[in-house]
């Protein structure tokens, strides 16, 4: 049998080891920031995060989960970042939303967060530069494409700097925790519809009530005893409220993709995706031309969302997902032969894949 405490002396001087290389390596992110200073380069370089991330559990051999590692080091990436350049991220606020989480997953929680009341305040906030980077959410595996983040994308002239994926679970909060005291639910409308099913079946005669988030349905159940709201377990803690019920979306495989949004797209990485918006007239055959370049350039689209242009009528924008980098020339040879046949074409940003 060990010695308790020889083993409780080994793990203090391994925290010790911990603590002194990561101040050595902070002093190192401090010098990469005047470097950076001096060339005017971008201090967030998500290309520059996921190849950490990967070499990291490529060699990660244990007892110690992938998931784990990533957790670990996103939060040792974050607070290194502030050293260098503190970001403010623009988000769909209060505090709490999935999109929220989705900023702590790409971020960390040294970064700055910044709540704003809609997904245009997001693009108006990065715009006029009261933030460094914005997060929206842009579509569903339950409910599909998040239109008006679609329709943001027309007139501004940001940038995708990257893709997140997050899982989206909700969860049934109230004040009390008694599904007999629920007399009216409030949520998004997005996390309403993901959650129909249950609601049916367990609340059947309880109305149902729409509200801009789902932190701020949490916000206002914490005023009302009578009250539960659907959102994540994170409102749970931060709003005080307690857990009805757990899990409750209708299907459980449900993902939400967040983009986030800066001035600038990032640079070449290993394993690419390169988003346009184009527009066409509806007459016969436009969408097999439209799509023509990428096929005779063998290019994978992963995505392909279509809705009615709202300034002309019969004329219909399409958003395209591909694999590849615009800097590639068979992406761009592709891109400038869809310019041709095309109303209008506009390139939304190439990014590092999300997996």
């Amino acid at each position: 049998m060990a010695d308790l405490g020889k083993l409780r002396k080994n793990i203090d001087a391994i925290d010790d080891s911990i603590l002194e290389l990561l101040n050595k390596r902070a002093e190192l992110v401090k010098e990469v920031g005047r470097v950076k200073t001096h060339g005017k380069s971008e201090f967030y370089v998500p290309n520059r995060e996921k190849e950490i991330y990967e070499r990291l559990m490529r060699n990660n051999k244990g007892p110690f989960s992938n998931e784990s590692i990533r957790a670990i080091f996103r939060e040792i990436i974050s607070a290194s970042l502030s050293l260098e350049h503190p970001l403010k991220i623009a988000f769909l606020g209060p505090q709490a939303t999935f999109t929220h989480l989705a900023c702590i997953q790409q971020f960390g929680l040294s970064a700055d967060f910044v709540p704003v009341k809609s997904i245009a305040d997001v693009f108006e906030e990065v715009e006029r530069g009261g933030a460094n980077y914005g997060v929206v959410p842009i579509e569903n595996s339950t409910e599909g494409i998040i239109t008006h983040t679609l329709d943001m994308f027309v007139d501004s002239n940001l940038q995708i700097v990257a893709e997140v994926m997050l899982e989206i679970s909700h969860s049934l909060l109230s004040k009390r925790g008694n599904i007999e005291d629920i007399k009216k639910v409030y949520s998004h409308p997005q996390a309403i519809a993901q959650c129909r099913n249950w609601l049916a079946k367990n609340l059947p005669n309880v109305p149902v009530m729409e509200t801009a988030s789902t932190a701020l349905a949490a916000q206002m159940v914490a005023e009302a005893p009578d009250a539960a709201a659907i959102a994540s377990e994170f409102a749970a803690n931060i709003y005080d409220l307690k857990i009805v019920k757990k899990r409750i979306e209708d299907n459980v495989n449900n993902f939400t993709r967040f983009l986030v949004i800066g001035k600038k797209s990032p640079d070449r990485g290993g394993s690419d995706k390169t988003s346009v918006m184009f527009a066409v007239k509806d007459e016969a055959g436009a969408l097999y031309r439209m799509l023509e370049p990428f096929s005779e350039h063998n290019i994978n689209l992963t995505k392909i969302e279509s809705r009615p242009m709202k300034t002309r009528a019969w004329e219909y924008l399409f958003f395209l997902d591909m694999e590849g980098h615009i800097s590639e020339p068979h992406v761009k040879e592709a891109i400038d032969e869809l310019s041709k046949i095309c109303l209008f074409v506009k390139v939304l940003g190439s990014y590092p894949r999300s997996k």
